[in-house]
């Protein structure tokens, strides 16, 4: 996979077709799931993400299957669909990579550090823009 190839115009609209199709779908479902569950517990986005992890996984064995994905396909799948469906699926991505090549020091940190300094940042952004 060279990433820092030229996509060409069929790279970018397939991003943003993609990313426009993620978010309708993340809203969807979210809501949807939320719904059915009431919302005492964040249901909708952690069916969000892990169908995304799980999307991801499929996307990243079939390409493990046929050598490689292009960089269209890259754009308007993982970075675009699912990039826009949920940024968790990358996240759970990389972590599967760090512990399939037995990384295992750089994959606690990975879990540590996103989790923490994610909720760090919420909280950093809350407070900068909150009233109270």
């Amino acid at each position: 996979m060279d990433t820092l190839r030229e996509p060409g115009l069929a790279g970018w609209l397939g991003l943003l077709a993609g990313g426009a199709l993620g978010t309708l779908l993340r809203f969807l479902v979210g809501t949807a799931i939320t719904r059915q569950t009431g919302g005492a517990f964040p249901w909708g986005t952690l069916a969000v993400n892990i169908l995304g992890c799980f999307a991801i996984g499929l996307v990243a064995g079939w390409a493990e299957r046929q050598g490689a994905l292009s960089t269209v396909l890259r754009m308007t799948i993982v970075a675009g669909l699912l990039g826009g469906f949920t940024t968790f699926s990358s996240f759970g991505l990389e972590l599967f990579q760090l512990l399939s090549s037995a990384r295992w020091v750089p994959a606690a940190a990975y879990v540590m550090l996103s989790n923490g300094l994610g909720v760090a940042a919420v909280w950093a952004g809350f407070r900068i823009l909150s009233t109270s």
